[in-house]
């Protein structure tokens, strides 16, 4: 599993980040997570060989469809708990890193029953 989570966090994070850049390589990845370079390195040969990501001969680094579907889902968990601990009354910074860890162990059903509720559906 906790190789899981850090796959989907790296995916998450380039997620992030394209839509902040223009292109996302190793080294914007790294500074924005606080890792090594080289750790990045080895991460996005892992999502490589996976089939996630693919990456450019200039080291532009981009989710493919399967890559994408993964981020996506991790970045909505992580928004909707996020805000959800929030609304609860929960320190802002706190919410946010309770989310992280939420969003990669939470169950689809169990998601799916928050996002009901905080939409108001019965």
């Amino acid at each position: 599993m906790k190789s899981n989570e850090s796959a989907e966090n790296y995916l998450e994070t380039i997620l992030i980040l394209s839509g902040k850049k223009p292109v996302v390589r190793s080294v914007d990845i790294a500074e924005e997570l606080g890792f090594k370079k080289s750790s990045v390195s080895v991460a996005m040969k892992n999502l490589r060989e996976k089939q996630l990501i693919t990456v450019r001969p200039e080291g532009y680094i981009y989710l493919t469809e399967a890559g994408r579907e993964i981020a996506e889902m991790i970045y909505e968990r992580h928004k909707v708990i996020s805000q959800w601990l929030i609304s609860l009354g929960v320190d802002p910074e706190t919410a946010v890193e309770d989310a992280c860890r939420m969003e990669h162990v939470i169950s689809k059903e169990s998601f799916a029953a928050i996002k009901k509720h905080i939409n108001g559906e019965q």
